[in-house]
Formats: C-alpha cells, structure tokens, sequence
C-alpha cells in the first residue's frame, strides 16, 4: 500500500457568506470522519478546509491507496443452545451455519460472560480506496448542516446552491464517481470575471498554485492576509488608520475569490452625523472598511473590497461611494430632525410605550430605574442627582428617528442629543455606558455614573421580568434576563462595588410596589450567582472553589470574588487539603450530632492534651484572625488558619469526640463547631476535599 495526495473540489453557485465557514468545516470533517471509520490510513499535517464563495474542497496530503485487512466476527449460538445432549448440532447451530455458508464444524468458538458460544471470524482483503471514496464523499455531503437545500433543474437531489462541476483526484488518477448529477473529472474553475476559464489539474498539489495562477485564492487564510494587507496600505495611503473587526473581515473574506481594496470617500458634511451610524451603515450594510484617524475619529475615506483587479478603480470607486451615499443623507436627515425635538422632549412619547403588559410602560420604567440609581448613587461615591438627570434621559433616545433606523445606536445617540442639549459630559457619557456590557467580551461601564446607571438599569431588567414571570425556560429568555443578570455581575465585581445585592434585589422589587406582580428576591439572587458559575469557569476558576463560595451566599458580588481569589491561595498550600478533609469531618460529625452542643467551650473539660491544645490554638487563631476578617482581608486569614494543621490533626488522631460522658462529648462537639465556623468563615473550604 501507499500514500497519495487526495483533492475534493465541489464547485458552486455562490454560497452564503455566514453559512460558508461552517459548510467547508463540515465537509472537511466528513470526508476525514469517513476514511477514519473505514480505516484508510491517511495524514492530515496541516491541512484544513479549503473554501471560497464558489467552492469547497478538501485537500490531503496522503490517503492510502486501499484498506487494510478487513477483520470481523460473527457471534453464533451458544453451545447449550447449539448443541444437543449429544453434541450434534442443532436447527439454531445449523441455520446460523448455512447463512454463513460453512460447514457447522468449520465454525470456531469463543468465551465471554455468559459462557462459551459459536462466531465466524473471517478477514477479507481490503477494498480499494478509489472504489470507497464517492461514497465517503456523498455522506459528507449529507451530513453538512445546510438549514434550506435548494433543488435545480429537474434533478431529485439538493444543496445549500446549486452544483456545477466535481473535482476528485487520488494521486494523478481521477477517481470516477457521480455526484449530485456531476461526473467527476480533474478540470476545476477560476475566477469568474478574471479567468473565466477551466483549470486543469494534474495533481492535487497542483492545486493552490493552479488556483492563483487563475486568480482564486482558494485558502480563505491567505484571502485574510491579503485583505488585512491591502486594506491597511490603502488607509495608510489616506493618511489613517482602518477599522478591521473580526466579523466584518471574516463575511468580506466570504465573499470574495481575489481581494482587492479600494480606496473611496463621501462628503465631509457627512461627518456631522454620529460617527457611530455612518461606520454602522459601512460595515454592516456594505461590508467596507472606515478609515479613523489617530485619535479615533472618523475620516471622509474608506475602502472597499472588490473581487477583482479593475483596470478602471476609479470608476469602482464612483460605484462604491455611490452605494453609500442615500444610507448617509438618511441617516444626516434623521439626525438633523432629533436635534430639532432635543432628547428632553422625546422623553414624552414613552408614556405611551408599552414596556410590558404588566408592567406598565417604558416612562414606568424611567421612573422605577431613575429611583434605584439615585440610591445606588449615594451608596459608591457618584452624584445621586445626576445619576437621577442619567436615568430619566437613558430611554428618551428611543423615540429619535435615528434608533427607529439604526436600533444598534441606543444610548449611543442618546449621549450626542445629551450633549447638543447641554446635559454635564458626565451625565451623556452615562446614557450611553448604561448598555455596557453590550455583548459576552465587551468591557462594562468605565465611568462611575455609567456604571450605576447599568446597574439599576439590569436590576429593573432583572426583578420586572421574575415578577413577570418571564423567566428564562429551555433556550427560551425574551427579556434577555440571562445576559443582564451576567452583566449585572459583572460590572459590580469589575467596578470593586461593595453593594448588599439582596437588598438592591428588594429595592427593585419594592419598585413593582402597586403592580399586581412581585418577583421573589430570594430565587432571583440565586439566578445571578447562577449566571457566575460560567464567568468564575472563563477565568480558570475550579468548579469546587466556586462551590465553596457560593454556599455562603455573600450579599456582596464584590465580596464573593474577593473570597474566590482568597480560596485559590489556600488552595495552593500544603496544609490546605488536610484542612478542607479535616472540615469536612467536622460537618458530618455536626450533622449527625444528638442533642444540644453548648455555646461556649468548657475549659475544665479539655481531659486530653490535643484538645488541650486544639482550643487554645483555635482561640489563638481566632483573636489572630478577627481584624482581618472584619476587613475583608481573606487571604491572611486562610494563611493563619492553615497553621492550624498540626493541632487539628493530633486531635482526630487522639482524641475520641462521641465520648461516653455527655458533658465531655458536649464540649468536644462545641470546640469542634468553634473550629468549624471560624474554618468556614471565608468559604466551605470542604469542598476542596476529594
């Protein structure tokens, strides 16, 4: 046997942009699934999927020629089924014979749990390659998840668009096959516009460079490099910087077979409007790159990507500007008219906005959020009266033209209104912050009015929609409670909050006061320490750490990451397992405790030299440990408490807690709660016991 390079090339109509990474992923992985299971030895290296929006392939730099020996076995009937009291064989022996087309005697035997038994082992020689691969390739095509397949021509079969050629090569042979109505061959297709042409292929090694020779780059890595290059030149050109985000380049990558920038420009007028919206209509809508200069803002330039190399740019950029320039004037348009109204005035039209059913409506809303910001205010150092002035503008902005266009400019163009209407920069930035974080990696709030705004806001968020009853069913969250409770999270983690969540939770909630509808505080508070089982876990935290934290239920998050950092010190010491198998005895022997345990520790009943020594040592490390502990100071007091080790375990090894004596027994128990509390006073470090 031997290795041949193997090329699978499916060419098609365009694809669509988002669904092509995952359809060239799929593919790759079915062709490579599919020799694995057939046991086709063949290497992988550093091949991946191969795509552009015309095309999917696979290319593999060795697939043996044929399969190995096929091994199988056949399980028969067992003996006290198979054989008589003779030994001749039975109908179920002689049937299960004749189906194999053997002689019963030439049958071998094996033994597994329920005894001996008949099975037909037999190998056979292994199949060739080329003879496995269409159908190897039309599971592939099967398996990829393409929500909507289209039907062309009078053909009975689909796919995700419509099929017009098959490339497949094992080494310099064709490998003949026929596939969704094409039959196989070694000619493949280059750019539509640039080389129109069929390219014929040798081998697939051939293949990347015949590509390019056909300006296709079939490697959607090498499109990304030389769209990244081109687009950066072209800002540079233009005396800036460009704007590339992973999801605008990753739908251009998508869309083009050979990319090339081209550098554009619209009015300067245009810049009046909030930059937000024109680089929203550039990207989103056009999929162009903007240009920033070096502080950030945004310059008259940005580029396109074309999928060719004109020999007249100029003329593609006329189209490209042209394309864009109805998007800008509306979007100039509608910005002119909110001026006009000014953010104060727009806050009249949301009395008439439904916020929910039962809840009122979204100036309701204003009101419930407006009181928790002030209070919250007043509690982190931030001004209550403009936290206050914050809130009760936050929502106006979604009565302007410009977010009835644009929906993803909501507290964006409510800070360039608070500012045209002379609000304190404090108090526009806030409008905006409010919806910090925005997404999973976004940052939160970054100034302190913004954040309490974002904080009252999702705790509005949060209690109305428990006492709702919309809580988050299944994948089922129509008030996005999931998300605002995690962000919820944290920014008063990340903004070092020192807040009572509980009662901000109550303060919501009192907020509903006259409304049919009160969510249970209790249930909610448990929601968002759920939400921070996935946050503590994306930073590496053990499960156990924070399992062990979130059994004391702090009422402060700022508080709770303070203890989780605390228990991953302790975590690290040497003493730390002991103490946490040591404080877990103490919690089985507490539970299934009889009786009343005294409150205090008896000191004329330590009989023993290790509790002896155990309650002078705990009363040591507890006046050692109490100015710490009252200031938060969690890892000093783990530290001290991991001292504790050798007392602790002289006294298990020596001392009988469930003594005879009630008395000595009772006082035992309460040195052992003593230790336990003060153990447990940062974390339940028992769960860091295996």
């Amino acid at each position: 046997m031997s290795m041949q390079p193997l090329l699978i090339e499916l060419g098609v109509e365009e694809l669509p942009v988002k669904a092509l990474p995952g359809l060239a992923q799929a593919f790759f992985d079915g062709v490579v699934d599919g020799l694995a299971r057939r046991g086709i030895a063949f290497e992988r290296d550093d091949a991946k999927p191969l795509s552009t929006p015309r095309r999917l392939a696979v290319l593999l730099p060795g697939v043996e020629t044929e399969q190995p020996e096929q091994h199988s076995e056949v399980f028969g009937p067992y003996l006290n089924i198979a054989l008589d009291a003779n030994g001749e064989p039975t109908k179920a022996l002689q049937g299960f014979a004749a189906k194999a087309g053997i002689d019963w005697t030439a049958l071998e035997r094996t033994t597994d749990a329920k005894g001996e038994r008949f099975v037909l082992r037999s190998v056979t020689p292994g199949a060739k390659t080329a003879t496995l691969l269409p159908e190897i390739v039309r599971e592939a095509i099967a398996a990829m998840p393409i929500p909507k397949p289209m039907r062309w021509g009078a053909h009975e079969y689909a796919f995700a668009r419509p099929v017009h050629w098959l490339v497949l090569l094992h080494g310099n042979e064709v490998v003949d096959a026929e596939l969704l109505g094409l039959k196989s061959d070694r000619f493949s297709r280059g750019h539509r516009f640039m080389a129109d042409k069929q390219v014929w292929l040798s081998h697939p090694s051939d293949y990347i460079e015949s590509l390019k020779a056909a300006y296709v780059l079939v490697d959607a890595d090498a499109r990304r490099e030389r769209i990244v290059h081109e687009v950066n030149a072209a800002a540079a050109q233009a005396g800036g910087v460009a704007r590339i985000t992973d999801d605008n380049l990753e739908q251009v990558v998508n869309l083009v077979e050979w990319p090339s920038a081209v550098l554009c420009s619209f009015e300067r007028e245009f810049l009046a409007v909030p930059q937000e919206a024109l680089i929203e209509t550039m990207e989103i809508n056009q999929k162009f790159f903007p240009v920033l200069d070096a502080g950030g803002r945004l310059t008259e330039k940005f580029i396109g990507i074309a999928n060719i190399e004109s020999k007249d740019v100029a003329e593609v950029a006329k189209g490209y500007e042209r394309v864009i320039r109805p998007r800008f004037s509306d979007a100039k348009f509608f910005f002119d008219e909110d001026l006009k109204q000014g953010l104060a005035a727009m806050g009249d039209g949301l009395k008439t906005v439904t916020y929910q059913a039962k809840l009122g409506t979204v100036a309701d809303k204003v009101q419930r959020v407006s009181a928790l910001a002030q209070r919250i205010a007043g509690q982190v150092g931030a001004d209550p009266g403009q936290a206050r002035r914050a809130a009760e503008l936050a929502k106006n902005d979604l009565q302007s033209r410009m977010v009835g266009e644009f929906p993803e400019l909501q507290g964006i163009a409510g800070r360039h209104y608070a500012v045209a209407g002379g609000e304190s920069p404090a108090v526009a930035l806030a409008i905006d912050e409010a919806y910090q974080p925005r997404f999973a990696a976004d940052d939160i709030a970054a100034s302190p009015l913004g954040k309490v705004l974002a904080i009252a806001e999702r705790l509005d968020t949060l209690a109305s929609g428990f006492a709702a009853g919309l809580k988050p069913t299944g994948n089922k969250d129509p008030f996005a409670l999931r998300r605002n409770a995690l962000g919820l999270a944290r920014t008063i983690i990340e903004s070092g909050f020192d807040l009572d969540l509980p009662a901000l939770l109550a303060a919501a909630n009192a907020g509903l006061a006259g409304r049919e509808v009160q969510a249970d505080t209790g249930e909610l508070y448990d929601f968002i320490l759920d939400r921070l089982k996935g946050y503590y876990a994306d930073r590496g935290v053990p499960a156990t750490h924070f399992n062990a934290v979130v059994e004391l239920k702090p009422a402060s998050l700022y508080d709770f990451d303070r203890r989780i950092d605390a228990i991953g010190t302790f975590a690290q010491l040497p003493e730390a397992e002991a103490l946490a198998a040591a404080n877990k005895r103490i919690r089985n022997i507490l539970r299934k405790a009889e009786g009343d345990i005294p409150g205090m520790i008896d000191p004329a009943l330590l009989r023993e030299p290790a509790e002896s020594e155990l309650a002078e040592a705990v009363a040591a490390a507890i006046d050692d440990t109490g100015a710490a502990l009252a200031q938060k100071d969690y890892v000093s007091v783990l530290g001290r408490l991991a001292r504790l080790r050798p007392q602790v375990d002289a006294f298990f090894d020596g001392v009988m807690v469930n003594a005879e004596d009630p008395a000595l027994r009772g006082n035992r128990l309460a040195l052992l709660r003593t230790l336990g509390d003060r153990l447990g006073s940062v974390a339940a470090i028992e769960h860091l016991s295996g």
